[in-house]
């Protein structure tokens, strides 16, 4: 028998016009969109479906929206299709912001609740460091130890004629499949560039982010983010999480509160937490809301494994006619 997990997509998954053809098909997706719009007092779907790109990508905006698509697919198969998800899935998890899309499928969080804080996430990330200031880059060809030793190396700041100075660079993503995602101060994030190159490293490349995210330059945010969470009403999931800070299981209410915090500033282990999925016994990766950037990391994580995108409405009949 397949064992699924529902993993959930995060920034970077975002195109003008998601959610449209679900919210033309389906009643059930229209109502999330619209309990999304009135929770943040803003027509964020229309932003979704019509755009501008540059407005969508706004990071506060971008959050709140994917999760929307996200929870839209979810809920036309339960409403529309009979899934159930306890049933339907052994385990849920997210990557970055997905974490969230993830804990309102197992309703651990209310979807409105959810776009508040991401609304709120958003902000605060966006705002935890000057424009500017801070930066990330994708560091393609390498494994995690390599990615350290060349934050370690880019961290050193020198300057002639001054004692050498440590500036804040870190591991923000593991990927999987040689992909690693480093984080911090925009100069440090230039020399490891500088320093990859030079160690060989395949490729390199700044990414077009609007703040160092997942790195200890974000703990404004992550305060803003543990006031608002201890105020949050968080239960227990029907189906547990697999955490993106502990690649491990977790269910417990207060636990998950600690996660979401460390999160904002903490390495998303993506690699290890589809390694700990596939021990735990899940062969079918199914990943719900915009874009297949997930399925296409599962499959290099975890060649073995199946993997299915379901964002429209063709795929959304195709997965129930699976089941």
């Amino acid at each position: 028998m397949t064992v699924h997990a529902f993993i959930f997509p995060g920034q970077g998954s975002q195109s003008v016009g998601m959610g449209a053809e679900l919210a033309a098909a389906f009643a059930p997706a229209r109502e999330v969109f619209e309990e999304v719009d009135d929770a943040l007092e803003q027509k964020l779907s229309t932003l979704m479906f019509e755009g501008p790109m540059e407005e969508l990508t706004r990071t506060e905006n971008t959050q709140p929206a994917l999760m929307a698509v996200s929870l839209a697919v979810l809920r036309v198969l339960e409403k529309e299709g009979g899934l159930e998800l306890k049933r339907a899935a052994a385990l849920v998890a997210g990557h970055s912001l997905g974490e969230y899309s993830a804990l309102a499928a197992a309703r651990s969080l209310g979807i409105a609740q959810t776009a508040r804080l991401l609304r709120l996430r958003g902000t605060a990330m966006q705002k935890a460091v000057p424009a500017g200031e801070g930066g990330m880059a994708a560091l393609i060809g390498v494994d995690l130890e390599q990615a350290r030793a060349i934050c370690a190396e880019a961290a050193i700041l020198r300057v002639e004629g001054e004692p050498d100075r440590s500036e804040i660079i870190e591991v923000a993503n593991d990927n999987g499949g040689g992909q690693i995602v480093i984080s911090g101060r925009a100069t440090a994030i230039e020399r490891a560039i500088a320093v990859a190159k030079a160690r060989g490293v395949k490729r390199a490349v700044v990414l077009p982010v609007s703040a160092p995210f997942h790195c200890s330059l974000m703990a404004p945010a992550a305060d803003a983010m543990g006031e608002a969470l201890e105020r949050a009403e968080i239960a227990a999931p029907v189906v547990p999480l697999v955490a993106n800070v502990s690649a491990a299981k977790v269910t417990d209410p207060q636990a998950i509160r600690d996660l979401l915090v460390r999160q904002v500033t903490g390495t998303v282990r993506w690699r290890e937490s589809v390694e700990a999925m596939a021990a735990m016994g899940v062969d079918s990766f199914v990943e719900l809301g915009a874009g297949k950037v997930l399925s296409g990391l599962v499959r290099r994580i975890a060649p073995e494994a199946a993997t299915r995108s379901v964002g429209t409405p063709a795929d959304i009949e195709a997965f129930l006619a699976s089941l």
